[in-house]
This record gives structure tokens, C-alpha cells and sequence, in this order.
């Protein structure tokens, strides 16, 4: 591992809490599993596994009075609901404060929530390792996800998606309208 992820993994200590930081980690090293079974950089996805919640823990006025400050566009939906605003900012943090230039990492940050139609491969891989990780135990269908997701990763990502849009759904929370069109995209795309 190197100097500059060393450095970015203490600093994620320091900023998020004991259980994002456990999440966090699982995330990093799940996505450098994936990135290993797809043939990508598994520092690379470490790092981005490492970043993806950077700004989750930022008190939610503060998410909101930074993304005015740094002129981050939100839509309507992101508006009401905080805990969609953390990927937008956190994508910005990870280049202006982390000093991550690497747009791969950048987008997978951004688009770690709702995922977008036509994501990259390393996209994909932090997504999906956001939803498998160990720590995670609440989603239904996670032995078979988080086994799709070393077979067929695409059947893995239209399968959070689903599971995603039936949870929000049956809760009646928003549903960030990226999220929709993701899942309507991959489902548009089978093989």
C-alpha cells in the first residue's frame, strides 16, 4: 500500500465514525478483491473504497452549506434527503481536499449511491462492494449478490438496483430519480 492510501486511511479514521470506518474498510478491501477477479488496479480500488463516504459524516447543515459554497448542483430529490447529498460532495472532497486526481476514483465516489446508466467497470466494482461488504447484513438476497458479484457483475448491480427501488419503495422514501434510470438502463442492457 502506498504512502498517499496510508495516509488517506488514517485520515478517514479521524473523520468518520468507529462503524462508517468498519464499513469503510470493508468496502476497500472488497473492492480490491473485485478489482483482482476483474483484472483492475486493486490499489486504486482500495483507495476508492477508502474515499467513497468521506463526507458521510459531515453534520447534515454542513453538507448543505458546503455544496452552496463549492457550487455543487443538487436536484429536488437531493434537496429534502441528506443522505443522498454525501456522494456529490464527496467526489469533491476527494479531488480539492484529498488530493485524488484520478477521475476514475472521482466518479466512483460520486456515483456510489444511486450508480449512473453506463458506469465504468472500477464504477461498478465500488457500487456493488458498497452493498456486499461484511459489515452489511440488512439487505435481502446478500449471499446471492455477493456471489453474482464475482460471476456476473452486472447481474449483481441490476440486482441492487431492484432490491434498492423495492426497499425505498416499500418505506416510502425519495427515490433519487438517477436510481430509476440506472436500474432502467441495465435493465434495457441484458446480455
Amino acid at each position: 500500500m502506498n504512502e498517499k492510501t496510508i495516509e488517506i486511511k488514517h485520515k478517514m479514521k479521524k473523520v468518520l465514525d468507529k462503524d462508517r470506518y468498519q464499513h469503510t474498510l470493508g468496502v476497500a478491501y472488497t473492492a480490491s478483491c473485485l478489482a483482482m477477479r476483474y483484472e483492475l488496479d486493486p490499489e486504486r480500488l482500495f483507495l476508492a473504497g477508502l474515499l467513497h463516504d468521506c463526507a458521510k459524516n459531515i453534520p447534515n447543515g454542513e453538507k448543505y452549506a458546503l455544496c452552496k459554497k463549492y457550487k455543487i448542483v443538487l436536484n429536488e430529490i437531493e434537496k429534502k434527503a441528506p443522505s443522498l447529498v454525501h456522494a456529490k460532495l464527496g467526489a469533491y472532497l476527494t479531488e480539492h481536499t484529498y488530493g485524488v486526481k484520478d477521475p476514475e476514483i472521482i466518479n466512483a465516489v460520486r456515483n456510489h449511491t444511486t450508480g449512473r446508466p453506463g458506469m465504468s467497470l472500477f464504477e461498478k466494482i465500488i457500487f456493488t462492494a458498497d452493498y456486499i461488504e461484511l459489515h452489511r447484513d440488512q439487505a435481502p438476497n446478500l449471499p446471492e449478490i455477493r456471489h453474482m458479484a464475482f460471476t456476473d457483475l452486472d447481474d449483481a448491480v441490476r440486482k441492487i438496483l431492484s432490491d434498492t427501488l423495492d426497499f425505498l419503495g416499500s418505506k416510502d422514501r425519495p427515490v433519487d430519480p438517477m436510481t430509476k434510470q440506472t436500474y432502467d438502463y441495465y435493465m434495457a442492457h441484458k446480455h
